[in-house]
């Protein structure tokens, strides 16, 4: 049986930028509280992390700075998702070589691979690497998901730890869990997924929310973890409508629009991404407020 990279709660960092790059002072300060509300993990470079526009010296930057910063606090996981095999296969060595805990990895978009390329996309890095694997399975973004043919196999692999499993398909998020136990750890990739799926048998969340709520989230993974779905159901009510809110335009829009309205800055966005609009702006006001995260 694998060890799972982690339990809990695990945030999906946002990356503060300023007009001249990465604000690492900004960045300091998240990291602290994330440490300061018991996150367990944290991705760095990911998706919420835009990765995408990341310039490769930004990319080692800003992980060899998280990996510093958290070291003996919270377990790194490094992003190394992308559309080029050798790419994520550089990545994913970087990363071993500055110490971050794991990867995650997303399937290949837009080269839209067969069931066997997509398989062999992620045994070619991690047959290369000896640092644990997450898989990423989120067909919204990559526009190709992962298969239960396909999980049966990579499972196989004793690098691939486990998934963050964003698809929505409970059918087979609940045949991860019973028939791939011990092999294939499962965590939720969705906010507003996380109690159904740990009932599943999930080990806990990569959240967004956690940029903003860290102790919140890891109050609802701590309950669920011990068995308590009706109180971190209760937990989860007062703060599903301000979830939902952080979705109402693409991530990182939302989460970066309201930690600044918190005060902690979060900079700016690189484009394509642009500001959130006015209307959803007060759609996030109005749900920071219900939950007293603004006066």
């Amino acid at each position: 049986m694998k060890e799972p990279v982690f339990k809990g709660s695990c945030t999906a960092m946002i990356t503060p930028f300023d007009e001249n790059g990465i604000d690492y002072i900004r960045l300091k300060q998240q990291l602290a509280l994330q440490a300061e509300n018991k996150t367990a993990a944290i991705v760095v470079a990911g998706t919420t992390g835009e990765i995408a526009t990341l310039t490769e010296s930004e990319y080692l930057g800003l992980a060899e700075f998280c990996i510093r910063e958290s070291s003996g606090r919270m377990k790194v996981i490094l992003g190394v998702g992308g559309n080029d095999t050798e790419h994520c296969l550089r990545n994913a060595r970087s990363a071993e070589r500055i110490g971050a805990d794991a990867i995650l990895m997303t399937p290949p978009y837009y080269n839209k691979t067969s069931k066997i390329g997509l398989a062999e996309h992620f045994l070619y890095v991690a047959d290369r690497v000896s640092i644990p694997m997450i898989l990423y399975n989120v067909p919204g973004r990559t526009a190709i998901g992962i298969p239960a043919e396909v999980y049966r196999r990579l499972a196989e692999h004793p690098n691939i730890n486990g998934v963050k499993e964003a698809s929505g398909d409970f059918s087979l998020i609940a045949w991860i869990t019973s028939e791939l136990s011990g092999r294939m750890w499962l965590w939720s990739g969705n906010d507003d997924h996380t109690i159904p799926m740990m009932s599943l048998g999930a080990l806990g969340v990569i959240s967004v929310a956690s940029n903003i709520v860290p102790d919140a989230v890891y109050q609802i993974c701590e309950l669920c973890l011990s068995g308590d779905f009706r109180s971190a159901n209760a937990v989860f009510g007062r703060f599903a409508a301000l979830f939902r809110a952080l979705f109402a335009e693409t991530n990182p829009i939302p989460v970066k629009a309201a930690m600044q309205l918190l005060g902690t800055d979060s900079g700016i966005l690189r484009r394509p991404l642009v500001s959130i609009s006015q209307e959803n702006l007060a759609l996030l006001k109005r749900e920071m407020e219900q939950v007293g995260l603004l006066g």
